[in-house]
């Protein structure tokens, strides 16, 4: 194989890729040893038609397809190692010369890694991260604790409260006539779930068991049924069961069954220190948000299309193997929520963009600070991975390839110099 490189505009390049005559003929052979089972000619049995015959009936032509799959995958991942350019896109294939006798040659366009030039990335400003935890904090956090820890009751001697679940009938009415879909029996519904018609819920606040009321409500402009969208409707609603919360009693006895504190005091003390620690958790992440989004601001680079489109095509792939392991193919997913394939892809194209520069620029900082991870502060990750996993860490790392290590001590550096921009912010 020989390979010519010629870089283009916009950090492309193309990668031009010449295949011997030999190695075009052993592929063409193959391409035939694969077929000849498929092909017949009269006067010859299946499968034992001479390929000489075959390509004078249909034309040499007739194996090239297959010939030039087999040689391009090879003949580029040779290219890919020995052009020494820092590829980041799917190669776009154009063949050049396909025929017996000659070199196989073909082309590859290809996005190369964008050179950045960094702008200011020290003394960039940052929001002071405030960890200072109030009262009516700690006491909503005690209250969301309660809620969940809640009997449900029903109740008989009163009307519908806001916040209560009713069963219910109801029957709708658009001008006088019942409509399809409208009608529920002992339907469990929670007043202000907002789970029902604007304006329904609310209705029903004060309703008595057993007692008829009615409620008014106007079907939204985007309503799914069409035939109902912005009409008046009317509906019947009896109410058969009234049932209310019943929180627990915030005490000691409460703290001893929600906490592993024996008293209330305890409890509110270690709330707060959480609730401290989740501020400070995420002062840190917004600091670090506000770094980076300035670190990109402020450099400079060009990335190609290609760049783009791979990246967009990666995430999509990522979210269909989330979708598949949740059970749903893409086919099923689209059709479930009308979204097409065109359409995702440009919905992702932003993300894509964000992701590669957030990647450029904290690399580029990496390299500036000469921030190196050393294979012991590696071996120290490893060994939280795998006691992530419950593995024994020389087992993980005998899994990992070299690539994989590679990959993890870049990813760690990037990590490392999200932390560099924002200990050397400045505070406001």
């Amino acid at each position: 194989m020989s390979l010519q490189v010629e870089k283009l505009e916009k950090n492309m390049a193309k990668l031009t890729i010449e295949v011997p005559a030999d190695d075009l003929e052993k592929a063409l052979q193959s391409a035939y040893m694969k077929q000849k089972n498929k092909i017949s000619l009269p006067g010859f049995r299946k499968g034992k038609v001479p390929r000489q015959m075959i390509e004078k009936m249909y034309g040499a032509e007739i194996f090239y397809d297959d010939a030039a799959n087999e040689l391009i995958p090879k003949a580029y991942a040779e290219a890919y190692d020995e052009s020494d350019l820092e590829i980041v896109s799917r190669p776009e294939i154009n063949v050049v010369q396909i025929e017996k006798g000659k070199a196989f040659i073909f082309t590859a366009d290809v996005a190369t890694k964008p050179e950045v030039t960094l702008g200011e990335y020290k003394g960039l400003e940052v929001d002071k991260v405030s960890t200072r935890v109030t009262q009516k904090e700690v006491d909503a956090k005690i209250q969301e604790e309660a809620e969940k820890n809640a009997r449900t009751i029903t109740v008989e001697d009163r009307a519908v409260q806001d916040g209560d679940e009713v069963i219910l009938d109801f029957e709708g009415f658009v001008d006088g006539e019942a409509f399809e879909g409208g009608k529920g029996e002992n339907y469990p519904l929670t007043i202000g779930s907002g789970s029902f018609i604007p304006g329904f819920e609310e209705q029903l606040v004060g309703a008595e068991t057993e007692k008829e009321v009615e409620v008014k409500v106007t079907f939204p402009e985007e309503y799914h049924a069409e035939e109902l969208k912005g009409k008046e409707a009317v509906f019947k609603c009896t109410v058969h069961e009234i049932k209310a919360k019943e929180l627990p009693e915030i005490d000691d006895e409460f703290a001893a069954e929600v906490s592993e504190f024996d008293t209330l005091d305890e409890y509110k003390a270690d709330v707060k220190a959480k609730i401290k620690e989740e501020k400070a958790s995420e002062g840190k992440r917004k600091q670090e948000d506000q770094v980076v989004e300035q670190a990109i601001k402020n450099a400079s680079y060009e990335i190609p299309e290609a760049m783009i489109d791979t990246q967009v095509m990666q995430m999509a792939d990522e979210f269909a193997q989330r979708m598949q392991s949740q059970g749903l193919t893409m086919e099923q997913y689209f059709q479930f929520t009308g979204m097409t394939a065109e359409k995702m892809m440009e919905e992702l194209k932003p993300q894509a963009v964000k992701r590669i520069e957030t990647r450029l620029v904290l690399e580029a900082v990496a390299k500036a600070e000469n921030i190196e991870i050393s294979d012991e502060k590696l071996d120290e990750e490893i060994a939280k991975m795998a006691e992530a996993y419950k593995m024994e860490a020389d087992k993980l790392k005998e899994f990992m390839g070299e690539n994989e290590k590679k990959q993890m001590k870049e990813d760690m550096a990037v990590q490392e110099a999200v932390s560099f921009l924002v200990e050397n912010a400045v505070e406001k």
